[in-house]
C-alpha cells in the first residue's frame, strides 16, 4: 500500500514568509495548508533582522501545526537567486562489480562525485540544475537503469548561490526551531511549478519572478537555468508615488493594484474607488488617479526588462513567462504585447494554493520528489510521523464512528416504518 508523505516548503520573500504544506500520495500532491506571515527583516535579499524573520517563520509554522494537528520539524527552504553561479561537471562511472548493469547505486555514485568536485570561496551549492546520462556516447532520455554497459558518463549541472545569503537564511530557519530538509533556488522552484524547465527544451524561456521589492529574471534553455539576474524594482514601485502621497499602507496599496484592470489611462473612468478617513484628512482616490500613477511605472518596468534581455533575443528566439506574487495583478495580462518577445502570465491551478505567491513553494516540493530518484534520501519527510499517523487514525476512527451511528439510526428508522 502506498504511503502518504507530507512535505513543508518555506520561502522567505522580501516582505513575508510563505509556507505550503502538501501531502504526496501516489505521486499526486494535495495541499493541506498554506500560511503567509509578514515581516520587515529583509532588504535586498539579505537578512537585516534575524529575529523578525525567525518570529515570522515560527508564527507560520505554529498556525499550520494547530490546524493540522501534528508538528512540522523540517522544511524545504528557498534561497534567493542572487550571485548565482551555474557549474557543469562531467563524471565517468565504471561498473566494476562485473554485472555490466547500471543500477541506482551507480547513478548515486556519479552524482556524489559531481557534487564534491568543486568548492568556491563565496558560493555554496544549493541544488542540482540538470542531470544527463550518456551510454556509449549516446544521450539517454531517462536514467539508464538496467542498461547493459561497462561504464557510462554523466553531465551534472549545479547551482551555487551567495554563501552569506545561504548561511543567514539557514540560520533564521534553525533559530525558529526547524531542520532543513533541502535547499532549492527560488527561481528553480518557480521553473518547476510553471513547467518552464521542461518547455525550455524546445524554446528558451525567460522567467520573470515579480515580487514586492525586486524582480528576478532567469534564462532557461535545454532544461536548465543558464543564468539569473535581479532587477531591484518590484510591484511596490508601481504604486510607490501614490502610496507616499496619501500615506497608504502596503495592504491598501496591494488591494488597489488588484483592482486595476485598464491598461490605458484614457479608458479609465474618473470614479472614486477608494475612501479612507485618516486622523487629519479624508482620502479619496479615483480609478483615473490610480491609472495615471501606476501604468507609466509598469511600462517603465517592462522597458527595463526589454533592454536587459535585448541581446539574448537578438541571438535566439525566446518567450517571457511572468510569475511570483506580482502575477496576481490583473492588468499585467494587458501589457504582454509591450514586451519585445511573446509574453504570458502564469496562473497556478493547484487547488488550495491558487496564488502566484506560492509558485516557488509548490515547485520546491516537485523538485524534492524528482531528486529522490537520484539520491538515497530514504523516507524522511517534514513532519513528525508518529503524530501524523495518530492524526490519520483519529480521523479514520471519527469517520467510522460517525458512519456507524448514522447507519444505526437509518436502520431503526426503516424498521420503525416497516412496523
Amino acid at each position: 500500500m502506498a504511503k502518504k508523505s507530507v512535505y513543508a516548503a518555506l520561502e522567505i520573500s522580501d516582505h513575508e514568509v510563505r509556507l505550503v504544506v502538501s501531502e504526496i500520495f501516489n505521486d499526486r500532491s494535495n495541499i493541506l495548508r498554506v500560511e503567509r506571515v509578514e515581516h520587515n527583516g529583509i532588504r535586498n535579499a539579505r537578512i537585516t533582522d534575524e529575529k523578525a524573520v525567525a518570529d515570522a517563520i515560527e508564527t507560520a509554522v505554529r498556525q499550520a501545526q494547530t490546524a493540522l494537528g501534528y508538528r512540522i520539524e523540517r522544511v524545504l527552504l528557498a534561497i534567493p537567486a542572487r550571485n548565482v553561479r551555474p557549474v557543469n561537471n562531467k563524471v565517468h562511472v565504471e561498473i566494476e562489480d562485473g554485472t555490466h548493469t547500471v543500477r541506482r547505486f551507480h547513478i548515486q555514485q556519479g552524482l556524489k562525485s559531481a557534487l564534491g568536485a568543486q568548492k568556491f570561496e563565496n558560493e555554496e551549492l544549493v541544488n542540482v540544475n540538470r542531470i544527463e546520462c550518456f551510454v556509449d556516447g549516446a544521450r539517454q532520455d531517462k536514467i539508464p537503469l538496467g542498461k547493459d554497459t561497462e561504464s557510462f558518463d554523466m553531465e551534472v549541472d549545479l547551482l551555487y548561490a551567495d554563501k552569506e545569503i545561504v548561511y543567514s537564511y539557514a540560520a533564521a530557519v534553525e533559530k525558529a526551531g526547524l531542520q532543513i530538509l533541502d535547499l532549492v533556488l527560488d527561481v528553480y522552484g518557480a521553473a518547476k511549478e510553471t513547467g518552464a524547465l521542461s518547455q525550455s527544451a524546445d524554446k528558451p524561456v525567460i522567467l520573470i519572478d515579480l515580487e514586492a521589492d525586486h524582480t528576478t529574471l532567469a534564462f532557461l534553455i535545454e532544461n536548465k537555468i543558464a543564468f539569473t539576474t535581479t532587477l531591484d524594482k518590484g510591484y511596490r514601485s508601481f504604486i510607490q508615488t501614490l502610496q507616499e502621497e496619501y500615506g497608504l499602507s502596503d495592504e491598501t496599496a496591494w488591494r488597489l493594484l488588484e483592482n486595476l484592470f485598464e491598461s490605458r489611462e484614457m479608458d479609465t473612468q474618473d470614479v472614486v474607488i477608494y475612501i479612507e478617513q485618516q486622523e487629519d484628512k479624508r482620502i479619496e482616490i479615483t480609478s483615473r488617479q490610480l491609472a495615471d500613477a501606476v501604468l507609466p511605472k509598469i511600462r517603465s518596468w517592462i522597458a527595463d526588462i526589454n533592454a536587459g534581455c535585448a541581446k539574448i533575443l537578438e541571438s535566439m528566439p525566446a518567450r517571457y513567462l511572468i510569475t511570483g506574487q506580482g502575477a496576481n495583478i490583473p492588468v499585467l495580462k494587458n501589457f504582454c504585447s509591450g514586451f519585445n518577445a511573446p509574453a504570458s502570465v502564469y496562473a497556478i491551478s493547484t487547488i488550495g494554493a491558487r496564488n502566484g505567491a506560492f509558485v516557488c513553494d509548490l515547485g520546491m516540493i516537485y523538485s524534492w520528489m524528482d531528486s529522490k530518484q537520484y539520491n538515497n534520501r530514504g523516507d524522511q519527510t517534514s513532519v513528525n510521523n508518529n503524530e501524523l499517523e495518530e492524526s490519520i487514525e483519529s480521523i479514520t476512527r471519527y469517520v467510522k464512528d460517525a458512519e456507524g451511528g448514522f447507519t444505526r439510526k437509518l436502520k431503526k428508522a426503516m424498521l420503525a416504518n416497516k412496523e
